[in-house]
């Protein structure tokens, strides 16, 4: 028996035109996604109106309740109906969606909103009386007269009423809440000239306040300095290091965070574009890539980085939500990023954060009780004479050794001591350094510092003289896709400088002649392909130089001096000189640092001195 023909059928599906509240259900699905995403559409609105300050209040996590209050420009009566139309809008008149200068420009989110909740819009301009709107499920009232002082207010209750299932998908009250706070803090961020106040009215009246922010004042960077101290917090502030660069017409300000202040999570990391918050795989990697000589791979940077641009080099319609944006030149905007943040980093020079002295001293704890059996330590005072060779010696064949200076320096003070690392005054369990400041001291890991100065040694060396290349006996043939191999060959000018060279072997082909020699016998396949992997994601490769110098970092730390090395004053001076003299020195190849500075008042607070 013949099948049936599946082209011909009687009950073929019919093709319908949806409503417009089906319409816009559907559309709410893509621009609200949760209580925050409703919060954060309000409050663009209220940024784009010109507000100053700007109150939200929510109730059990935005699910009952979000109600924003501004003080902007308003609304007047006889537009408030096409505020709730889809595609309205008062930011575009869509003759270039390329050239976009506000954060809305859709005209859906309050539509969106009136579709799935309850939402009352009261607004007033400026010379005009005011006037509300209700729109519950899609259905809207008349406008009618309403009190209230200039600028607009939008209450939205029982979200997703008019669509219980995606209820379902909410978390918890908690968990909501804390969104709505997150979402508050990059949009204040973005503007510290604006007051933002967030209160938790679940519990009726004026509420809880979760969270304040005070338009602040000053330049660009003080008032950015303090909002995010605000923010983020004033250690943030404190370990900061202030970024501001300008390439071909793109800007990036903000502040990046010292590599011995970092986190175990990207949690920390606030990326805008245009005033926009972001999340783009392009910049994070980017910022990835700045910090990846200086942080262990379970170590992420903490940072907030504007970048600003023409409209027109950017594309910010790529989603509903507006949290994803396409460069038209992407790799400028990385470039300028990476080389950004290591000219600060360098800028920086032995910095360490000063959360590790206040670790240090929380650390600290009262001497044990008399009578518990102790080994005795030896210490600097009584031991015998210094031992002839110079503590460079045993890394004499990565670098020339500094010769220490000869004069004896006096006891109890020296000039030393005015350096930011002070004058050596003992060396304590064969592995730390105690040096005098004039305001405190300064206890070094001998090893991970040495580790730091020879390392960046070994990459001067190389960025001056190259990295050399071992010829292949019998060149590597790798099979790749036509993409594959043509993206590849885009960055073979940039692989050879590491001593990877590569020339096509067809139109699917590469041949692999050269490798980098520090690197000994390696997978060239497996190499090649991680890079493209790399390239893949982020449009650029650190696969090969992030090898190299993992090699680099080996050398340099079987090169440096040993923890149980008995050192000298005079070499344990020539020690500090060099690491205030060396760019990074204040964090190890690992990310962790090499000193800690406490001042002179801390340690007295110890002891009850104050």
């Amino acid at each position: 028996m013949a099948s049936p023909n599946p082209q011909i059928s009687e009950n073929r599906p019919q093709i319908r035109q949806l409503d417009e509240a089906a319409i816009n259900r559907i559309a709410a699905g893509e621009v609200v996604e949760r209580p925050a995403s409703a919060v954060k559409e309000l409050v663009e609105n209220a940024i784009d109106a010109g507000a100053a300050r700007i109150e939200i209040a929510y109730a059990q996590g935005g699910k009952s309740l979000i109600r924003v209050t501004d003080d902007g420009c308003g609304i007047a009566p006889d537009d408030l109906p096409l505020a709730l139309a889809r595609h309205a809008t008062s930011k575009i008149d869509g003759s270039d969606l390329l050239n976009i200068h506000t954060f809305g420009f859709r005209g859906e989110a309050l539509p969106s909103l009136g579709a799935v909740g309850r939402l009352t819009l009261t607004s007033r301009a400026p010379g005009q009386g005011g006037a509300s709107i209700t729109v519950a499920g899609g259905g809207a009232s008349p406008v009618c007269p309403a009190a209230g002082r200039p600028g607009t207010q939008v209450e939205l209750r029982d979200l997703f009423y008019a669509t219980p299932a995606r209820l379902k998908f909410m978390r918890t009250d908690r968990a909501e809440a804390q969104a709505i706070t997150d979402t508050i803090k990059r949009l204040a961020m973005a503007e510290p000239s604006i007051t933002f106040i967030l209160r938790d009215v679940t519990d009726g009246g004026e509420g809880r306040q979760v969270f304040r922010a005070d338009a602040e004042t000053g330049d660009l960077f003080d008032a950015l300095r303090a909002r995010l101290a605000r923010v983020i917090g004033a250690d943030f502030a404190d370990n900061a290091l202030p970024i501001d660069a300008t390439r071909e017409g793109i800007s990036l300000t903000g502040y990046a965070a010292l590599p011995t202040y970092s986190r175990g999570a990207a949690v920390a990391q606030y990326l805008f574009v245009n005033g926009r918050s972001v999340r783009d795989k392009l910049l994070t990697g980017a910022l990835r890539a700045a910090y990846f000589d200086f942080l262990s791979r379970d170590r992420h940077p903490v940072a907030a980085l504007f970048l600003d641009c023409e409209p027109t080099r950017v594309d910010v319609n790529v989603h509903p939500a507006k949290s994803e944006v396409r460069f038209r030149e992407p790799g400028l905007a990385r470039g300028l990023i990476v080389s950004a943040l290591r000219h600060a980093l360098a800028e920086a020079g032995h910095r360490a954060s000063t959360t590790v002295a206040s670790a240090t001293l929380g650390a600290f704890t009262p001497e044990p009780a008399s009578g518990e059996d102790q080994e005795p330590r030896i210490y600097q005072m009584d031991r015998p004479g210094p031992r002839p060779q110079t503590y460079f010696a045993e890394s004499a064949q990565v670098f020339e050794p500094i010769q220490p200076t000869a004069r004896t320096e006096p006891e109890p003070q020296s000039p030393a001591t005015d350096a930011p690392l002070g004058a050596a005054r003992a060396q304590v369990h064969e592995n730390y350094i105690i040096a005098q400041t004039r305001t405190g001291i300064v206890l070094v890991d001998q090893h991970a510092a040495h580790e730091r100065l020879v390392y960046e040694r070994l990459k001067k060396q190389m960025a001056e003289n190259g990295v050399a290349a071992q010829a292949l006996l019998i060149p590597e043939v790798i099979e790749l896709g036509p993409q594959d191999a043509e993206r590849l060959l885009e960055h073979a000018t940039d692989l050879a400088r590491f001593g990877l060279t590569v020339e096509p072997f067809g139109p699917a082909t590469i041949a692999v002649r050269e490798t980098p020699a520090i690197l000994g016998e390696i997978n060239a396949e497996a190499l090649i392909r991680d890079i493209l992997d790399e390239i893949a994601d982020l449009g650029e490769s650190q696969t090969l130089l992030a090898r190299i110098e993992a090699i680099l970092s080996r050398v340099a730390c079987h090169g440096s001096i040993r923890s149980g090395r008995q050192m000298r004053a005079d070499e344990m001076n020539a020690l500090l000189r060099e690491m205030e003299a060396t760019p990074h020195s204040g964090q190890c190849n690992h990310g962790r640092p090499t000193y800690v500075e406490l001042k002179l008042s801390d340690i007295e607070r110890l002891f009850g001195r104050t």
